[in-house]
């Protein structure tokens, strides 16, 4: 547990930021475009970093013996959440995007029932859900200027929640026979190759800005390729329950960096369903932060 704090604090802080480089990128990239370069050069920086700590040669055998791990997390962990929160911010402020996405535990705690079953599902497990999901539409229906498109993207967000679920979940039981970084890389560079068709189809059209470029390049380097090796060891030394609350703390980098950079609204609304998010999310999961490992996980 000497670990868990820092780490969560520090990946919170990096992920947080990440909506505020989306909302500048999608200004000049398309959604799958932005995330598609953001994907293939991580990849290969945490390529260069398995390469030069572990040898080129070994590092391309373990890819290739991890290939299917690393294509489905390629998907459900890389490619289809980070281009629909992309997409998503194209319509709604990245502080709501933030708090649209700290569902994420809801969703692991449903897919743990299933697949991680540790602890019974009570009442309180049920209404802890249900006040989580009442947040949920809270804050899809906040900014009703938005109209329809921007309870679209809110949508967008809260779909990609789901998929990081699944994508932690299967990627908590693929770390034990697998080293994270190397699931880091392969799942990131599967990711580019899977998304390679919608940025043919769609290219960026004009020469981007310096901000937006800047803000891909902070992108990469902070929330992906940092943020993945962080995950990663989290996920190994403390599962993937207790490294789903960092997304309790996301939402409050995002709202900090959304007002003070972007100068979005925090609204009374927003702040209220991210409550209900987050107190659903505490009752739902059950979640002992600081007390002994339940029974089976990980340690």
């Amino acid at each position: 547990m000497k670990s868990y704090w820092p780490l969560l604090f520090l990946l919170a802080s990096i992920w947080g930021a990440s909506y505020l480089f989306i909302k500048v990128g999608v200004e000049d990239f398309p959604p799958a475009a932005m995330t598609d370069i953001r994907l293939l050069v991580a990849g290969l920086l945490l390529f260069g970093y398995l390469a030069a700590t572990s040898g080129a040669r070994r590092s391309l055998a373990e890819l290739r013996a991890a290939w299917l791990p690393c294509l489905v997390l390629g998907l459900v962990n890389a490619a289809l959440p980070m281009s629909l929160v992309a997409w998503g911010e194209t319509h709604i402020d990245s502080s709501i995007a933030a708090i649209a996405q700290s569902s994420v535990p809801i969703f692991i705690t449903l897919l743990g029932l299933r697949f991680l079953p540790q602890e019974p599902f009570g009442l309180m497990r049920v209404a802890g859900l249900a006040i989580g999901i009442g947040g949920v539409a809270i804050v899809t229906g906040v900014h009703p200027e938005g109209g329809w498109w921007a309870a679209a993207g809110t949508l967008a967000v809260v779909a990609s929640s789901a998929a990081y679920a699944v994508g932690g979940l299967y990627g908590q039981l693929q770390v034990r026979g697998t080293r994270g970084p190397v699931l880091a890389t392969g799942n990131l560079l599967f990711g580019a190759a899977l998304l390679l068709p919608l940025t043919v189809a769609r290219p960026p059209t004009e020469m981007p800005s310096f901000a937006s470029v800047a803000a891909l390049g902070g992108l990469i380097l902070l929330p992906t390729v940092i943020g993945q090796l962080i995950l990663f060891r989290m996920l190994r030394l403390h599962g993937s329950r207790r490294s789903s609350l960092v997304t309790y703390l996301m939402p409050g980098f995002a709202l900090v960096y959304g007002s003070t950079i972007l100068d979005e609204p925090v609204t009374a609304a927003a702040l209220g369903g991210l409550v209900l998010i987050l107190g659903g999310v505490a009752l739902a999961s059950g979640q002992r932060i600081l007390g002994p490992r339940a029974q089976g996980e990980p340690a």
